[in-house]
């Protein structure tokens, strides 16, 4: 099962180069996201719409791309081809994530026209049955996302997705060579560890790191939102400490020479769609400067990696984990276990 994801800034021609390209392509099936967040209006109260300013800041439109798309190929199979614009890496982790936790394929195409032309297209549109306020609101809209969509080309986009400049092209050209790039293997797969979603509740282990100023190392994946502790889901018959050290050697390339103290047990509530479990974080010490700076980074999983502090990891880290953190080093400075539930001590 494959994704053909066209990416773009608005009014880049996404949708009528998506539209052609379903005819170069064998078995394909044209799936548009923007379908969901017009189902936004009908399922969500008015209340919780006028909280966002775009559907892709709700949660549930996220969720449900993901799960629309998992259905759609289900029943029909094939490639899905799907013009959407995503600005945001968290959101692109998100639902990248989540299409390969289902083992969806996710080729990733940037259309990149000048952003002069760019422009001249966006205010060259025509009406096509909406009324001139409403066309007028669709180049304003586009013309406003022009910078965003900079600023995500320079920050993540261009290094993520296989770039198309369409500046000269039309939009049968265009199709024509994203087919061609996607035939010839120039527009590879998106490397995303493909982690099976859970079907119940799961145990997890993650490991603290500390460096010589009493940092604690937080890590980046490619393949969920937001910042991390090393370590991962506990297989089935091994034991957590030594899963967290695995995950740590496959993470970032460091074996742990002993196996690491228990700081805290956590258990977390299931909040669908996710099952919740056991979480716990374990003492890996401190890694030596010379060791600290030969940390790996495979491209595959993590983007990055930081030596953070507590007030740090704040800003970085969702609520959930960061009391999880802050009562793990409270567990280390008083060489003590702690019993959490939900992210509040008991017993």
């Amino acid at each position: 099962m494959v994704i053909v994801w066209i990416n773009g800034a608005f009014g880049a021609g996404k949708s009528s180069t998506a539209r052609e390209l379903v005819d170069l392509i064998p078995n394909s099936t044209l799936y548009d996201p923007e379908l969901i967040g017009g189902a936004m209006s009908w399922l969500l109260p008015q209340k919780r719409l006028a909280e966002v300013n775009d559907f892709q800041d709700l949660p549930i439109w996220r969720r449900m791309v993901v799960d629309t798309a998992a259905a759609l190929l289900a029943e029909v199979g094939g490639v899905l081809v799907v013009p959407m614009t995503l600005l945001r890496q968290e959101y692109r982790d998100e639902i990248f994530g989540g299409l390969a936790a289902r083992r969806i394929e996710v080729r990733h195409v940037l259309l990149a026209p000048d952003e002069t032309i760019l422009r001249e297209r966006i205010l060259a549109r025509t009406p096509d049955g909406s009324d001139p306020e409403a066309l007028e609101r669709v180049r304003r809209w586009s013309l406003d996302h022009i910078e965003p969509f900079r600023a995500a080309r320079a920050d993540w986009l261009d290094a993520d997705a296989y770039a198309v400049d369409t500046s000269a092209l039309s939009v049968a050209e265009a199709a024509a060579t994203v087919a061609e790039a996607l035939g010839s293997g120039d527009a590879i797969s998106c490397g995303i560890v493909q982690t099976p979603e859970p079907t119940g509740e799961t145990l997890a282990a993650g490991v603290l790191l500390f460096d010589e100023q009493d940092r604690f190392l937080l890590v980046d994946p490619t393949y969920k939102p937001g910042w991390e502790f090393p370590g991962g889901v506990v297989e089935q018959g091994e034991a957590p400490a030594r899963a967290g050290m695995r995950e740590v050697a496959e993470e970032i390339g460091l074996e742990l020479e002993s196996v690491p103290r228990l700081l805290l047990v956590d258990w977390e509530r299931p909040q669908p769609p996710g099952y919740g479990g056991l979480r716990l974080l374990f003492d890996g010490g401190t890694l030596p400067a010379a060791r600290a700076d030969r940390l790996l980074l495979p491209g595959a999983e993590l983007r990055g990696w930081r030596f953070v502090t507590e007030e740090e990891a704040a800003e970085m880290l969702p609520p959930v984990r960061y009391q999880r953190l802050r009562w793990a080093l409270r567990a280390r400075e008083r060489g003590t276990v702690l019993n959490l539930e939900a992210g509040v001590p008991v017993g």
